[in-house]
Order: C-alpha cells, then structure tokens, then sequence
C-alpha cells in the first residue's frame, strides 16, 4: 500500500467518525515561541486543549508536517544512522476537544489498524502499553478490544521521577498532562529486540506505531492532579513508520517515500544506489525538511529557523562531498520530491523553482569555505586524536560556517568525540560580547488571571475604563505613585497592543489629577492588553475609573503606513512576481519597514514603478473596509494569509478595493486617499533571499521631498546651473576633477623623481658589498613611491632599499630587495623592522615589501636604524 494512500486512508477513516479533516499547519507555528517548529500534530490545537481557543468542531483529523531539527526536539544527528530517526515527518493525528475519551479513541485505533476494509494489520502481530495506573485503558483493551494480558505491559515512571515515564504525557511541568496508551508492531524474532520496557526494548523487533494520550489532569505547582472538567484525546502516529510496516520493509528508507529520493542521491553524487549509504539517507531525509521549510517560508539566515535550515541544508552538502561530488547537486532532488510529494503538498509544486533556487546558492556559497574546513578539521584531527578540542570546533562554526552538529558528525565517522565543553564555554564567551537584538518588546512575566480588555480601538479613541491591574515591574501592585513605572490593565481600551507588525498605540490615562503616561501597548495576553509608561501625576488605583485616550495624530500616522505596507505587498508581487512573500514588517506613526522573499537586490526603474503603483491606487481613493469571517471563508476569497501569523477559526479580512485583500487585525485608514503620498526610502538585503523595504506616507513624505528639493535647488546654485541640468553639470565637474587630478598626479611623479639624483647621491651607502639606500621621497603617494622604488632597483640592478613618505599625517613605506639578495634578507622583514617603530606593520613577498605607519615623527629616527640593523643581518 502506497504512503498516500494510507495518508489518505486514515483521514477518511476518521472523517467517517464525525471528524472534521484539518489542512496540515505550516512547520512554523503561529505565534507561539515557546517552540521553533511545528514538531507534533497537536501544535496546531494547543490552544484548543489549553482552553485560549474554541473551533466549530469536537474532532478532529490530520496529516500534519512535522520537523525536529532545533531546540529541544532535535532529531538530526540520528539521521541516516538509524532506521526511523528523520528531522522532516508526516504525523497522522485525532483529537478530541472535551467530546469521546479512552474508550472511543481505543476502539478507533483498534479498528483502523485491524479492521478489514481498512488497514489489516494481523492483530496477533500487535501488543500495546499502558500507564501502570491506568486500570480504566488495561479493561478496554483486555475486555472490549479481547487483548490477552500477557500483551498488555504497564509501564511505571521509568525516568526517575513521579509521572515521568513513556508513557505519561505533559505539555510542560505545568498543565495538561495525562497517560499515554501505545500500540507496537512486532516484526517478528528474527529481528534483534525485546518488548517495551524490558532490557532490549532498543531493538528493531517491536516498532511502535501508535500513541494514544489521554489528558485528564492538570497539575498545578505543587504537583497536584486536578482532574479536567473536560478530557481530550491527542493522537499521532507516523506515517513513514505506518507505511514501512504495510510495505513489509525493515526502515523507513526503504518505503516509497525515499526510494525514488535515494536513487535521486546516488545519480547526482554519481556513487553506486545502495540502501545501507548513511549520506544517500541524510541527502535523502534532507531534501524533504529543506524543501518544506522553504515551501513554508522559511529562508537561510545565521539566527533563528533559518540558521537551523542553513545547518540541515550544510549537513546535507557535506555528505555529497563525501561521497565525491564536489559540485552543486543537492538542489537537483527537488524536482524528484515534488514528483513524489506534490500531490499531497501543493506547495511543493508551486515554490519549486523558488526552492531550488535557494538550495543552490547554498550550496555554491558553502561549497566556498566547505573546502577549507574541512582540510582545517583533517589538520585538527591528524596524528591519532581521539578528542577534537572545544576551541577549534568552535572556530570551524563561526569561521567556516560548521554547524557543531556536522562537525561532531564527522568526529563521529572516525571515532573523535568533541569537547563540547570547550564548545559552549567558547560560544557563551562570544555571545557575552555581543548584544542580544529583539524586535518586539512583549510584557513578559506578569501572572494575571483577571478579565479580557474589550478593544475599541477600530472606531474610538478615546474610551472610560476601569482599572483591573497594576504592576511595578513583575510584580502586581495596588497603586502607582507619581513617578513609578509600570503596567495598567483596563476592562476597555482604546489603545492597539502590538502585533502583526504594528507598534502598540501610545497616549494617556487620566482622571482628575491622575496622569499616566503611556509609551507603549503590550499584549500580556492574547485578549489583555498593557499599557505601559509613567505616572506623572497623583495616585492610580485598582479598580479606578478612568479615561484612555491614545495620541490620535500617532496613530493616523501608524494607520497610513499599516495600509500603505498592504499596498506595497501587492504591488511587489505584481512588479517582482508571485513569489515575493512577506517575511516581516514593522509599522510605527514614523515609517514602515517591510521584509520580503526576493532573490536579487530591486532596481532603481522597479523602485520608481512600485511607487507609481501605490500612488496611483492612493489616488483611487477606495474604500478600505474590514469584515469578520471564517479562516476559510476568507481564502477562498482570495485573503492572503500572512507568513508567521496565527490564525484562528473567524478571521478579520482587511480589503482595499480590488487591489488588496489580506488577513489583519491591525487598524487602517478609511479610504486609501487618507495615505496622502507614499515614498521609498531605502532597499536593501537583509540576509540571502530577503530584501527590505522602508518607506513613509503623509506629511512625512511631503516633508522628504520638500527637503530633497530644495537640496537640489541649493546645490544648482552652487554649480549655476538649473535643476534639470544639475546631472550633466556634475559629470562635467567630475570630469574636470579628474583631468586636474591627474595632473597633479604628474607633477608630483615630476617633483618625486627629481629628487632621484639627489638620493642616490647622499643617501646610498655599501654595507658588507651590497649597495643599500634608506630615504625620504617628498611629496610622493603610495603609487608615486611604487615607481620611485622601481627607477632606484633600475639604477642599483643588485641592491636594497626602503623609500619612505609622509603624507595626512600617515607613512608609506617600500622595501625592495634584488633577487639575488633575498637568500641573504627578505624585503619583508626591513619593512616591518621600520613599519615597527613607525607605529604600523606590513608585508609582502622577498623581493618587495608594504607598510604603513601613525607615527611620521619618528621616520628619521626609524631610518637611521637601517644601516645597523643590516650589518647585522648581512
């Protein structure tokens, strides 16, 4: 049975079971950065269970793209050296939010697996596991199911601690937990391994395949079970696992998932196609990851997700290299995923060119450096060593661009361990130099328990409210005094808490002769906002009412710039094309900046064409309005759906006529007119693939120009010449600069060589029979000295000299040494000998030498140095 048709399967099992059938969510979670990737099926539902979110539905199915390649769910070093370790896997889930429990979500299991119009799995070839408390699941399936007790283990808290055990799920030390019922697969005794739980459990004879966890509890702080009002169900269960079992193969690599990937590897490496090549497995597990998380926006950088991309993406490289090919190859299995994966994944399909294109100027950009790391790690690794040193480990990272985990990867192969020690003392020194950046500045910390702000902000702003908490740092208070900082959480707001990219509303609390400074609008909560700031005046009290009232000219700025930023998006994908995404923005009542997918630097003509665009919709004048709807209801009308934004079931669909449709909770202006005039200030690159964009509206804008212009003006003057003549007046200036620079040029060389006589004249002197001169040229440049120094090797033919000159307080310094000295002394050593007390350094090669210095008061001291620091060497 084909891998998709048992993905398929599944979901139309359950679908029959009342369940609602759930798109697989990005690999990047939305909004939650307690994790940096989608690493189970339940990501998507974590609020669900955590009770922050309500869906439409009880139940649930799905197929869910996972990846643990970072933090602490990081499966890579396994790659390609076990049979089921992947960093990119597909997880087939069902949940259940409050609806059936243990018994149901037994019985489906039981059924989907053995059932004969589904799966038919020999039940005799299956056993199952259970907390060792939980008598409720050992009675379903020893009397519903009819498994015998003999194959029915009960598995106690086997990590050392209470309720730490395989099988007992939590979300953290806090929260939702509960035990954990498995299913596994027994392959049968010729395969080495014993059952769960005894000593050989390690082995590959019994493969789980099925993971039912029922969370029940909720422990508190003190460790307490607090059984849930509601009980869910939360399901996973691989799909490659599933697919090996059902296409009677032994590993995962061998399904047909990978197979065509595997022979993919071997053609473009050009090595023999074996199933037991540890790098065809990685080469082949990577491309899945790689390509995904691209598909799923996320682009190679040195930080973050796309830091751990650039590793998968190296790990993967550096296995073609070792398996010989020292070319770009690895973006060459795309097409060979797409075909097989495409189906499933449309995205794939559709980010193809994209994602190859990425992959391959990877790989071009490692293969530059990979070379030399690797001959530096051979050098570390030559004669016999047994442990590679932390120091230069770290320094094949942060020079080379060796993730630690490759380098321990190929420590590994040839039996080295890594002083990981030595590692992480040399990585935290090197972070304690630098500074850490934050984009945001989220209230963190703060325990509250109370009521939701109500937001107001899209139709007033100003708006009484009542107090309902305080905090002077962490810590909730009752009162602010007269010149304490803090947090104020209101009942009612106006005032917009960042998020989306938009900076939080600032303003005033007031009441009386109470008066609260606000500086910025945090969201504590999803749905509680702080205001944070001042009090400037008397006493804030819990439970005060009082007014809010944000600073109205601030966010008519911000409103302009948020909406001009969903003009700019639509306008690069339709000047750049399709594939520009947007991959972060910053809105304030100053600028927006705004960052997107975009292989090569924008031009000045594409520039002047998107700002045309935008301007040209700013004066249609259209109406932009906002309408609550389904998540997707508001695809299927075309809303474009943010990278990085979570999204829930009823979303807020921003529309600016029929040019721009997105998904946005931020606040905007009524009609595109009230932008006024967009201007770009600046295009850069920001890491490879991603450009920024910053740009202005409204008055802001006006004031740019109007500033430009008359910069403009001013320098015609200064050239008497009119501003549309200002562009030939300067290439003629520069022209004229230039002949007279190169006069001038001449005329030193003239003045320089002048003096030539005279040099050689006074200056020369014979030291044990080589003819040497050490001599300050006047007036000389670094190229006039070059010359200089060449007319005096012309004049000596067999000799040594060092010319010096002095120009902005800086020294140059030549040292030339005929060939048939060199044997005798080195051009390089005279020059650092004077460079040394010139207060500079230098080098060169035997016969020729450069230097420089900061210290032109003592160059004749330096020089009357030579003749005796050359007796002694000659």
């Amino acid at each position: 049975m084909k891998s998709a048709e048992i993905r398929q399967k599944f979901l139309d099992f359950f679908a029959s079971k009342g369940h609602q059938v759930v798109n697989s969510s990005p690999l990047v979670p939305g909004n939650d950065p307690t994790i940096m990737f989608t690493v189970a099926g339940m990501v998507q539902f974590k609020d669900v269970f955590l009770g922050f979110d309500k869906r439409n539905y009880t139940r649930a199915t799905t197929s869910q793209k996972c990846l643990r390649a970072g933090g602490k769910h990081n499966d890579l070093e396994n790659v390609g050296y076990t049979a089921r370790h992947h960093t990119f896997f597909e997880m087939l889930g069902n949940f259940s939010f409050g609806d059936y429990f243990k018994r149901d979500a037994i019985h489906y299991a039981w059924e989907f697996l053995t059932g004969p119009e589904w799966l038919a799995i020999p039940k005799e070839k299956l056993m199952v596991t259970i907390y060792a408390s939980d008598d409720e699941a050992y009675e379903i399936w020893n009397q519903q199911i009819g498994i015998p007790t003999d194959k029915i283990i009960r598995i106690g808290d086997n990590k050392g601690a209470p309720y730490a055990s395989d099988n007992f799920w939590a979300m953290g030390d806090t929260g939702p937990c509960g035990p954990c019922t498995e299913i596994f697969y027994d392959h049968g005794d010729h395969i080495w391994g014993g059952p769960p739980g005894s000593a050989d459990e390690d082995g590959d004879r019994f493969v789980e395949i099925w993971n039912n966890v029922f969370m029940q509890f909720n422990r508190d702080a003190e460790g307490v079970m607090h059984p849930l009002p509601k009980p869910s169900v939360d399901t996973g269960m691989g799909l490659e696992r599933l697919s090996a079992l059902l296409q009677k193969v032994h590993t995962n690599y061998e399904i047909d998932l990978f197979v065509a990937l595997l022979q993919a590897a071997a053609k473009e490496t050009g090595v023999p196609y074996n199933q037991d090549t540890p790098s065809l497995k990685v080469i082949a597990d990577h491309i899945r990851a790689c390509s995904f998380l691209i598909a799923d926006g996320v682009l190679p950088s040195n930080e973050g997700r796309g830091y751990v991309l650039r590793r998968i993406i190296r790990r993967a490289v550096r296995h073609g290299y070792k398996l010989g090919q020292k070319s770009a190859f690895f973006y060459k299995l795309v097409a060979t995923l797409v075909a097989e994966m495409g189906h499933a994944y449309p995205e794939l399909v559709q980010k193809q060119a994209q994602i190859e294109d990425l992959l391959k100027y990877e790989e071009e950009l490692f293969a530059k450096t990979l070379e030399n790391g690797m001959a530096l790690l051979d050098t570390a690794l030559a004669g016999g060593k047994t442990i590679l040193d932390g120091a230069t480990a770290f320094k094949l990272s942060d020079t080379y661009g060796f993730p630690i985990d490759l380098t321990a990867d190929v420590c590994r192969e040839k039996n080295v361990s890594v002083d990981m020690e030595g590692f992480e003392i040399a990585l935290n020194t090197q972070r304690a130099q630098s500074k850490a950046a934050g984009q945001f500045k989220a209230v963190t910390g703060l325990e509250y328990d109370g009521s939701a702000s109500v937001f107001h902000g899209y139709t007033e702003h100003s708006r009484e409210a009542k107090v309902l908490a305080l905090y002077k740092g962490n810590e909730p208070v009752q009162v602010l005094n007269a010149g304490e900082a803090g947090v104020v959480v209101l009942d009612h707001t106006p005032f917009y808490a960042e998020s989306g990219g938009q900076a939080g509303d600032v303003g005033q609390i007031f009441a009386g002769n109470i008066l609260f400074d606000v500086t910025d609008t945090q969201k504590v909560k999803s749905d509680v906002f702080g205001h944070q700031g001042m009090l400037s005046n008397g006493s804030l009290n819990v439970g005060d009412t009082v007014t809010a009232c944000i600073d109205l000219a601030k966010r008519q700025a911000s409103q302009r710039n948020h909406s001009a930023t969903h003009l700019l998006h639509a306008t690069l994908r339709s000047v750049l094309g399709t594939h520009v995404e947007q991959k972060g923005s910053l809105v304030t009542f100053e600028r927006t900046r705004f960052d997107f997918s975009q292989p090569r630097p924008v031009t000045p003509a594409e520039i002047a064409q998107i700002e045309a665009l935008v301007n040209e919709e700013i004066m249609r004048n259209d109406a932009v309005s906002a309408a609550e709807m389904s998540f997707d209801d508001a695809i299927a009308a075309g809303a474009m759906a943010l990278f990085g934004e979570k999204y829930g079931d009823d979303v807020r669909v921003l529309q600016m006529g029929e040019f721009s449709t997105e998904l946005c909770g931020g606040t905007h202006v009524g009609r595109t007119g009230d932008i006024g005039l967009f201007k770009v200030v600046s295009e850069a690159g920001i890491a490879a693939g991603i450009r920024r964009i910053e740009a202005i509206t409204g008055s802001a804008a006006l004031a740019l120009i109007q500033a430009q212009d008359s910069e403009i003006k001013t320098l015609a003057a200064m050239t008497q010449s009119k501003p549309g003549e200002l562009a030939a007046k300067l290439e003629k200036l520069q022209a004229e600069l230039k002949s007279a620079q190169k006069e001038i040029q001449g005329l030193k060389g003239q003045m320089a060589f002048a003096q030539l006589d005279t040099l050689l004249g006074g200056g020369l002197r014979t030291i044990k029979g080589v003819k040497c001169l050490g001599a300050i040229v006047e007036g000389a440049d670094g190229a006039v000295l070059r010359e200089m120094s060449d007319k005096v090797m012309d004049r000596l033919q067999s000799g040594i000299s060092l010319l010096a000159s002095v120009s902005d307080g800086k020294v140059s310094l030549i040292a030339r040494v005929s060939k048939d000295l060199t044997g005798r002394i080195k051009a390089s050593e005279l020059v650092n000998f004077v460079a040394q007390q010139v207060g500079g350094k230098g080098g060169g090669k035997p016969d020729m030498a450069q230097a420089g210095g900061t210290e032109p008061e003592n160059l004749n001291a330096a020089l009357a140095s030579i003749p005796a620091w050359l007796t002694e060497k000659l």
